[in-house]
């Protein structure tokens, strides 16, 4: 194992034998086994370099973790290579290429033997399975498309893979996990030598994620070099045979996965010790606001068809987990209270009063905040710069009639980027070049604005790096500490104990049970999830 993290002299050598002199790209052969090279990469982008002599080196027949905090250089390291971006300096190479390439484009790279799957899946929804496995590379007879060989090399493609579907299937009726599958297989069926699956795994549940495991491991014992993006370290450690760190648009290291511990590898990842499981609560517990004080009750509110009638307390000061597996309806409960989704029966007060929310701008108004669960769909506004984006939320409390003043708008934009430390060239950087986490910051910046009494945080560091999301972690805790009362919604249960002091449970759209502090452990919140209706 090698590691250039305390000498960044070390950077050129890793992996690379003593005896073995590395000149000019086109004056060495590639080291045996390998299929993709990348050396001496530098990227910039106006007042940011994303990435500097970054070096990054793909086997035959490996699945290789690409990890590092948001804004490590992880995405640009990938456009790169796939002909998104063009790159400053450094070399690229494949098997089998004499020369070094340069991919001019996404289709140019998979020309060269490069497919990307994307956590959105890139293809058709309206368009059958086959037609997808095809698009653009349709088989023809006399001129025409041949509909029946299509169906049937379809048919074999998938069956090889073992992926169950038929090819006559229109793709809308397809799984988020099966489409995965299906954009795999037309990668693979193109003659991929480097598949590279960027976040694949964010929508998935357990069993999707081991299916989509499965086919990798076939994938990778056929030959295909996989490089595997992703925030999940269980996953890393259950499928990866070797792990790239970069930190900063710099390349930490190389590792074996067996030789990198888990504490190590986020040590790295952050550039100084850090355990991902410290208790963070500690220090804030006993700072809470003292006496409860209710800010928002429900008694039986419901929306039909999603969340059956429930009676919730959220106190000020506390942070409130909603706990269960996927589908148990967590985000339907907060959609219902904040008026995302009408609630047609039961009862909210918000400070006691009863009120009728009819939609978001009334709850805003109330001093609600809701950072929603999917960022690109709901949360930010892509074309609009960094600081539109942050402002957009208290203009529209305002009104059109009490337009906010170019002054009042900069100074909101640079308080809350200093505050959350958002990375961005500028306060008008378009916040579509952010990285995943820098734009959920920019959306809690907007709540934030607001000055919410109670806020709505609902998945709020899916995708996102470990460092920011233990920074998020300690601002909730920070904001309880003000007065704020909050509820948190986690897919990750270590999170949702490091960060709340109190559960509600959820089954099958239904609240069954809360578990108080002392009450809450890994535990007890699997029991309460998977039994019948306690406490």
């Amino acid at each position: 194992m090698v590691d250039n993290s305390e000498n960044p002299g070390l950077r050129h050598a890793l992996f690379i034998p003593k005896q073995r002199i590395y000149r000019k790209a086109g004056e060495r052969n590639m080291e045996q086994n390998v299929v993709l090279e990348m050396r001496d990469i530098t990227k910039n982008f106006t007042g940011v370099r994303a990435l500097s002599h970054v070096d990054f080196t793909l086997r035959k027949g490996e699945i290789h973790a690409l990890m590092g905090e948001n804004g490590a250089g992880k995405s640009t390291l990938i456009k790169v290579l796939t002909g998104v971006h063009e790159f400053e300096s450094g070399s690229i190479r494949m098997e089998g290429d004499d020369k070094a390439i340069i991919n001019h484009s996404p289709q140019e790279a998979q020309d060269n033997g490069i497919s990307t799957v994307y956590q959105e899946v890139n293809l058709c929804p309206n368009l059958t399975v086959a037609e997808n496995l095809f698009i653009g590379r349709e088989p023809r007879k006399f001129g025409m498309i041949d509909w029946k060989q299509m169906n049937e090399r379809s048919r074999a493609l998938l069956e090889s893979l073992d992926i169950h579907v038929p090819p006559t299937q229109m793709l809308d009726e397809c799984s988020v996990a099966i489409q995965q599958m299906i954009a795999i297989a037309r990668a693979v069926d193109m003659k991929c030598r480097v598949l590279i699956l960027d976040e694949p795994t964010s929508s998935l549940d357990d069993d999707e994620v081991e299916k989509l495991f499965v086919l990798m491991r076939r994938l990778r014992d056929e030959g295909v070099g996989i490089i595997f993006v992703t925030h999940f370290l269980e996953q890393v450690y259950a499928v990866c045979d070797r792990i790239t760190v970069l930190r900063n648009g710099e390349l930490v290291g190389e590792y074996e996965t067996k030789d990198l511990p888990r504490v190590m590898l986020v040590a790295k990842m952050m550039g100084k010790d850090f355990d991902d499981l410290a208790d963070i609560k500690g220090e804030h517990k006993g700072k809470g606001a003292g006496a409860v004080e209710p800010v928002i009750e429900t008694v039986g509110l419901a929306h039909k068809g999603t969340i059956k009638p429930f009676n919730i307390t959220i106190n000020k000061g506390e942070v409130i987990g909603l706990t269960g597996l996927l589908g148990s309806g967590r985000s339907e409960l907060v959609r219902a209270i904040y008026g995302a989704d009408r609630a047609d029966a039961g009862v909210l007060k918000v400070k006691g009063k009863e009120v009728k929310i009819n939609s978001p701008l009334d709850a805003m108004k109330l001093g609600m905040a809701y950072l929603p669960e999917d960022r690109k769909a709901e949360g930010i506004i892509a074309d609009l710069s960094v600081r539109e984006n942050i402002i957009i939320a208290l203009q529209a409390k305002r009104g059109m009639f009490r337009p906010l003043s170019k002054k009042e708008m900069e100074e909101a934009a640079d308080k809350y980027i200093e505050l959350l430390q958002i990375k961005t060239a500028s306060r008008e950087t378009p916040i579509k070049s952010l990285s995943g986490g820098n734009q959920q910051k920019v959306i809690l910046g907007r709540w934030l604005l607001t000055n919410p009494e109670y806020l709505i945080l609902d998945e709020p560091t899916r995708g996102i790096d470990i460092g920011t999301k233990t920074e998020i972690q300690k601002l909730v805790l920070d904001l309880a500490d003000q007065g704020m009362a909050v509820t948190f919604i986690s897919s990750e249960v270590e999170e949702m104990l490091r960060t709340c002091s109190r559960m509600a449970v959820l089954r099958d759209g239904e609240k069954v049970g809360e578990l108080n502090e002392q009450e809450l452990s890994q535990g007890n919140i699997m029991k309460a999830i998977a039994g019948g209706d306690d406490k």
